[in-house]
């Protein structure tokens, strides 16, 4: 561009094509000006990356862990209640599914065990999972916490439901599963009142 405006000017006031400006001295003891070495593709980083430490270290089957349990294993006393209180989402975290397995554990150490779900935590409860068609799962998992609490009733387990909860949802009582019990909504608090009174141990899950 520089050079065509020269061009120009020379043709418009005539003579000479004026010449070009010099180039400015190099500052004294300024550095050749080098070319930048190329980055490494990042394929062969990737090579680089599974060769710097191998892995896996350990095959499938070796001992990582001790299997020393520190409290004794403990039954229920006669008449003992467990009582799990759920306020979290099925599969936005294991909260749910932890409290369920837990409450069978209790329920299977003799204790009088049931669970209470109320808030989002109601969503759990209900037979209408499943996707293209209710009852089939979409992906490995998905009926894990109706399997779950499918057993706990069969095995004499108690589970609750608070009728608000599934209407902060717009979730139907009419879609709860078999066996589960539905409760007003004060029923949440005299239901603590309740188990407290009887001396059962209460595990409150909670997501936010």
């Amino acid at each position: 561009m520089a050079g065509r405006a020269r061009a120009l000017l020379a043709r418009i006031f005539g003579g000479e094509e004026p010449a070009a400006p010099a180039a400015a001295p190099a500052a004294a003891g300024a550095l050749p000006t080098e070319t930048p070495a190329a980055s490494p593709e990042p394929e062969d980083q990737e090579k680089k990356s599974l060769t710097e430490i191998m892995h896996p270290s350990l095959p499938d089957g070796s001992t990582i862990y001790g299997t020393t349990k520190v409290f004794p294993d403990f039954q229920a006393e006669n008449g003992s209640s467990y009582l799990t209180l759920v306020h979290g989402i099925a599969h936005e975290s294991s909260v749910s599914f932890v409290a369920i397995l837990q409450a069978t554990r209790a329920l299977r150490k003799g204790y009088d065990s049931a669970i209470y779900f109320y808030g989002p935590g109601s969503l759990n409860c209900l037979a209408t999972r499943g996707f293209p068609t209710t009852g089939s799962s979409a992906f490995p998992g998905e009926h894990n916490i109706n399997s779950s609490l499918a057993t706990f009733i069969l095995e004499g387990g108690t589970v609750y439901c608070c009728r608000f909860g599934l209407s902060l949802h717009g979730a139907r009582e009419e879609d709860l599963m078999p066996g589960i019990i539905p409760t007003h909504p004060l029923d949440v608090q005299d239901a603590l009142i309740h188990y407290k009174r009887r001396g059962a141990i209460i595990n409150s899950t909670y997501m936010v």
